[in-house]
C-alpha cells in the first residue's frame, strides 16, 4: 500500500464518514438553506445516508418521481403532492404499503384524483392525521366517503371541493369522530343540516371554517341553527364565517353564550353583523386573541364603545384585530379600542378613510409591541403619524402604506424600526431614492418590498437597496419605468431573492435580465410582462441559470419560437406560464414549446384565438397531464 493511498484511507475513516448517522442528521437539521443540504449530500456519502434516513418532508414536482422519493426517504412524515401535474388515482394506487410514518399529505389542486386513489392513500397510510384536498373542484361525496376509513384524521381541508354535499360531510363526521380541524370554504352545497350533524359527531373540533357556505331558507333561521350547533362545541378555538350573509347579531349572541374556549373569530364580509353583536360575543371570552370584522362594521358605535372597558378586561390576550374597509370608523373609535386592548400586535385598518395621524399616535402610545399595521388607502395619514410609530414601535415587522400620501420623511421615521421584514409602498408617488436609502441603511432584515408604480425610483435607489437589504426575497418593481439594466445589475447581488416583478420596465434589456438570472439562482417567480426589449438572448440566460423557476410571465416580450422552445425545455421546475401576445412566435413554435413542457406545466395563460389553431391532440395531452389552460381575449395594446 502506497503512502498516499494509506493517507486517503485514514482520512476517510476519521473524517465525516466516521461520525454517527444521528450526529450527521443533527448537523443537517441546523441547515436552513436547501442548497447547503444538497452540497453536504454531494460531498459525502455519509451525509447522503443521514439525509435519507432523517428527512421528514418532501415536495416532488412530478408524480413520476413519487416512487423514488418514497424509496429514498423512508422516514417521511409529511408529503406535499400539490405540485405534481397530472397526479391521478393510478399514481396513488401504486403507493407502497404500509407507509406507517406518514402523517400529513397535501393533494391541493389534484383534480385528477378520484375515490380509488383516495382509498388507496388511506389504506397505505394507517396513521394519516392531516389531509389537504383544497381546490379539487371536481371532488364530491364519493371522494370524501373514501376518507371515512381514516379514523385517525385530525385535520381535513376541503376548500372549494364544489361537489361535496351534506351527504359527504356526514360520511366524514361519522367516519372521523376525532376530527379537530375542518375547513369547507366555498363548499356551496353544504347546508346547516351537514354542519349540525358535524357538530354532534365531532365533539373534539377546535377549528372550523364554514366561510362562503350557501344556506337554505327555512325556519328556524339558518344562521341560528348553524350557530346553535357550533356553540355546543366546548373545545372550539377558531371559527371563520367569512361572507355568511345570514349571520347576524343574534347568531353572535348565541355563540357568546356557548363555550368560552374561543380564541379567534372571523366574521368579515358578514353584512348583518354590527359592533353591538361583536361586543356581545367578545365579552366573557377571556381567551379571544384574534377578531376579524373586515367589510362588516360600518362604524364602532356608542354601544361598542361603552363595552370597551369590559372587552379590555375580558380580552387581555387580544393580539390581532381586522377592521379593513370598515370605512366609517373614526379616530375616536380607534383611540378607545387601543386604550383598552394594549396587547395588540396586528391591526388592519385598510381603507378606513376617516382615520388620521391622531389614530396612529394613539396606537403607538398604547401598543408598544405592535408588529404589523396595515394602512392601505388611509389617505389622511402622513409622516407625522408615522413618526410616532417609528419612535415607539420598535418591534414593527410589517407595514402596508399602499396608496398613502407619504414621502421620504415618513420613511426616515420608519427606518428606526430595524426589525422590519415587509414594507409595501405601492402607488406612493412621492417616494424617491432618498427614502429607499433611509430604509436600506438600518432595515437590514427586510425581506419583502413593494414599490409598485413608485415612478421616482431609479437605479440609485436599487443600489442602496441591494447594499443594505441582503436578505430581500420578494421585490415588486412593476411600472417603475426609470429603472434600467444598471439597476438590475445592483439587484443581482441579492442571492436570496425568490420573487421579482418587473412588469413594464421598458428600459430593461437582455443585459439586465442576464444579470438577474446569473446572480439570483433562487428565483421562483419572475414577471417580465411588457418588458418590450426582452428577447431570445434574455430568455436563454433565464433558461440556463434560473433552474428553480416555478412561475413566469413573458407576455408581450419579443421572443421567437426557438427561444420559447428552449426556455420551456430547460426549466424543469416551471409550472405556471403566462404567454399572451408573443407576436414573434409561430403556431409551430407554440406547439413545440408546449410539447417540450407537457407533464410539468399546471397552468398556462394564452390568447383565446390560439384555441382554434393549436392541434386538438396537444390540447388533449395538456389536459391529460393535469395542465389547466386559461384562454383570454385581450386586444394588443402597447403601454
Amino acid at each position: 500500500m502506497t503512502q498516499d493511498h494509506h493517507q486517503r484511507s485514514v482520512t476517510a475513516t476519521t473524517g465525516v464518514d466516521a461520525l454517527s448517522l444521528d450526529l450527521l442528521a443533527h448537523a443537517l437539521s441546523t441547515l436552513t438553506d436547501p442548497h447547503d443540504r444538497k452540497s453536504c449530500r454531494l460531498v459525502s456519502r455519509a451525509f447522503a445516508t443521514a439525509e435519507s434516513l432523517s428527512r421528514r418532508a418532501a415536495r416532488p414536482l412530478t408524480h413520476a418521481a413519487l416512487p423514488r422519493v418514497l424509496r429514498l426517504f423512508p422516514s417521511l412524515t409529511s408529503l406535499d403532492l400539490s405540485a405534481c401535474a397530472g397526479l391521478d388515482s393510478t399514481s396513488l394506487s401504486l403507493l407502497p404499503s404500509p407507509l406507517r410514518l406518514l402523517r400529513r399529505v397535501s393533494l391541493a389542486r389534484a383534480s385528477g384524483v378520484g375515490p380509488r386513489g383516495l382509498y388507496a392513500l388511506v389504506t397505505a397510510c394507517p396513521r394519516l392525521e392531516a389531509l389537504d384536498l383544497s381546490h379539487c373542484v371536481a371532488a364530491g361525496d364519493r371522494e370524501v366517503a373514501a376518507l371515512a376509513g381514516a379514523e385517525g384524521i385530525r385535520d381535513l381541508v376541503l376548500d372549494k371541493c364544489l361537489e361535496v354535499t351534506d351527504v359527504g360531510l356526514a360520511k366524514v363526521a361519522v367516519g372521523c369522530p376525532g376530527l379537530e380541524r375542518l375547513s369547507v370554504r366555498w363548499c356551496r352545497e353544504i347546508s346547516d343540516i351537514g354542519v349540525d350533524l358535524l357538530a354532534k359527531k365531532c365533539r373534539n373540533l377546535r377549528s372550523v371554517d364554514v366561510s362562503y357556505l350557501k344556506v337554505i331558507g327555512y325556519y328556524p333561521p339558518p344562521s341560528l341553527l348553524r350557530i346553535t350547533s357550533l356553540s355546543t362545541l366546548e373545545k372550539l378555538e377558531h371559527l371563520a364565517m367569512v361572507s355568511c350573509s345570514f349571520i347576524d347579531d343574534d347568531g353572535l349572541q348565541l355563540l357568546g353564550i356557548g363555550g368560552s374556549s374561543l380564541q379567534s373569530i372571523d366574521v368579515s364580509r358578514c353584512d348583518h353583523v354590527t359592533s353591538q353583536g361583536l361586543a356581545s360575543l367578545v365579552v366573557g371570552h377571556n381567551f379571544i386573541q384574534k377578531i376579524n370584522a373586515a367589510h362588516s362594521l360600518l362604524e364602532i358605535d356608542t354601544c361598542f364603545l361603552s363595552k370597551l372597558p369590559a372587552i379590555g378586561a375580558s380580552c387581555k390576550n387580544l393580539v390581532e384585530i381586522g377592521l379593513s374597509k370598515c370605512n366609517r370608523i373614526t379616530d375616536a373609535g380607534i383611540v378607545s379600542l387601543v386604550n383598552h386592548c394594549k396587547c395588540l400586535r396586528t391591526i388592519d385598518i385598510t381603507c378606513c378613510h376617516l382615520l388620521t395621524d391622531d389614530a396612529l399616535a394613539s396606537i403607538a402610545e398604547n401598543c408598544r409591541r405592535l408588529e404589523c399595521i396595515r394602512l392601505e388607502s388611509c389617505l389622511l395619514v402622513s409622516e407625522k403619524g408615522l413618526e410616532r410609530i417609528g419612535n415607539l414601535c420598535s418591534h414593527l415587522k410589517e407595514i402596508d402604506l399602499t396608496d398613502c400620501c407619504i414621502n421620504d420623511a415618513a420613511l426616515q421615521h420608519l427606518s428606526r424600526c430595524s426589525e422590519l421584514l415587509t414594507l409595501k409602498l405601492g402607488l406612493c408617488s412621492s417616494i424617491s431614492d432618498q427614502g429607499l436609502g433611509y430604509i436600506s441603511s438600518t432595515c437590514s432584515k427586510l425581506m419583502e418590498l413593494d414599490i409598485y408604480r413608485c415612478s421616482a425610483i431609479t437605479d440609485d435607489g436599487l443600489a442602496a437597496l441591494a447594499g443594505g437589504c441582503k436578505k430581500m426575497r420578494m421585490l415588486n418593481l412593476r411600472y417603475c419605468d426609470q429603472i434600467t439594466d444598471a439597476g438590475l445589475k445592483h439587484l443581482s447581488s441579492l442571492e436570496e431573492l425568490t420573487n421579482l416583478e418587473m412588469r413594464c420596465l421598458v428600459r430593461v434589456t437582455g443585459i439586465g435580465i442576464a444579470s438577474i438570472a446569473t446572480g439570483c439562482p433562487n428565483l421562483r417567480e419572475l414577471d417580465l410582462k411588457r418588458c418590450y426589449s426582452v428577447d431570445d438572448a434574455s430568455v436563454w440566460a433565464v433558461a440556463r441559470y434560473s433552474q428553480n423557476l416555478r412561475q413566469l410571465d413573458i407576455s408581450y416580450c419579443q421572443i421567437t419560437g426557438l427561444g420559447l422552445c428552449h426556455l420551456l425545455s430547460s426549466l424543469r421546475c416551471l409550472q405556471d406560464l403566462k404567454m399572451v401576445h408573443l407576436s414573434w412566435v409561430s403556431i409551430e413554435g407554440f406547439e413545440m414549446a408546449l410539447r417540450a413542457a407537457c407533464g410539468r406545466l399546471k397552468k398556462v395563460k394564452m390568447l383565446s384565438g390560439m384555441r382554434s389553431v393549436l392541434s386538438p391532440e396537444l390540447l388533449h395531452m395538456l389536459q391529460a397531464c393535469g395542465c389547466r389552460v386559461r384562454w383570454i381575449d385581450k386586444p394588443l395594446v402597447y403601454k
